[in-house]
């Protein structure tokens, strides 16, 4: 039997099938239909037996969604996808697919992919970030994911900066009506806001790293701030989760200069004498989430 991964994105849903040691068979790809629940679930479930269908053999089906499933309710919260907020959308694609399907937040399939055979393969703990659009996180603890009573572990995202200086309070205001979340500062669009306000110019994040990288002093000196963000946000999960492996994903995880510049600032915050975590980059890049949400029925990320 195949694992099936979906990775139900804002734009585009993914489908990828996996042996049982993890070799990529087939990927699919298809747009989502915006704002339209009952055409998403329909996309799912196509995509599902189109895979089954390529490669002639059923699988289990694991899917990674954004926002997370509501202890409260079993439904979706959280979900920048709004159409699915308040929906049971594991037994509703279940029930399509005439199977049990297993649910889990993009970010935990993230980080669950780079864990079981990834970047972090081996690792004991390991913390996913993806930091592009917005700022995700996954906590994978022995090759399991971890959720939490809240189902909410790993979003540092909307945790305060810390140790914010005075020109960052009290910060930009955050879609979830707080102000100077870690996901304002250090998403794409935290980035350009950040720049814009500094030196006067409109650019994108991937401007403004271009511009760094051909000697332009007001980007650099913004990719400056940045890292120096990034290093704040992520030694307060060292020192609250002390992992082995900090994963990056997303667009703004393509920055090289981020695995050499953040770990050298992150020491001056993080409670310890030496710093062993290791920051690297996605090996699966795009992929790592839907490999993920393939690996949540392999005893949620453990191989056979």
């Amino acid at each position: 039997m195949i694992r099936i991964g979906i990775d139900l994105g804002g734009t585009k849903i993914e489908g990828i099938a996996l042996d049982k040691d993890g070799r990529e068979l087939l990927r699919l790809r298809v747009a989502t239909p915006v704002g339209d629940y009952q055409a998403t679930l329909a996309s799912v479930a196509a995509l599902v037996h189109d895979i089954e269908r390529q490669t002639g053999q059923r699988g289990t089906v694991g899917v990674g969604t954004p926002g997370a499933i509501s202890r409260a309710t079993g439904r979706i919260k959280n979900s920048n996808s709004v159409c699915l907020i308040g929906k049971p959308l594991g037994e509703d694609i279940g029930a399509m697919l005439n199977r049990p399907v297993r649910l889990a937040n993009d970010a935990n399939c993230f980080a669950l992919s780079e864990a079981v055979d990834g970047a972090a393969a081996g690792a004991a703990v390991v913390f996913g970030v993806i930091i592009g659009t917005g700022t995700g996180g996954g906590i994978v603890v022995h090759g399991r994911v971890l959720e939490g009573p809240n189902g909410i572990a790993g979003e540092w995202g909307h945790n305060p900066l810390p140790w914010p200086r005075d020109d960052e309070r009290p910060g930009p205001v955050c879609y979830c009506g707080k102000s100077g979340c870690i996901e304002t500062f250090l998403s794409g669009l935290g980035l350009a806001r950040d720049h814009a306000q500094a030196a006067g110019q409109t650019l994108t994040a991937v401007e403004i790293v271009q511009h760094a990288e051909q000697g332009d002093s007001a980007c650099s000196a913004t990719l400056g701030r940045y890292e120096d963000r990034l290093a704040r946000a992520l030694a307060g999960v060292i020192n609250i989760l002390d992992p082995d492996v900090i994963v990056l994903g997303g667009g703004l995880s393509n920055i090289a200069r981020l695995y050499h510049n953040v770990p050298r600032l992150w020491g001056s915050y993080v409670f310890s004498d030496r710093v062993d975590t290791r920051l690297l980059p996605a090996k699966y890049g795009d992929a790592s989430g839907v490999r993920g949400a393939a690996w949540l029925w392999d005893g949620f990320g453990k191989k056979n």
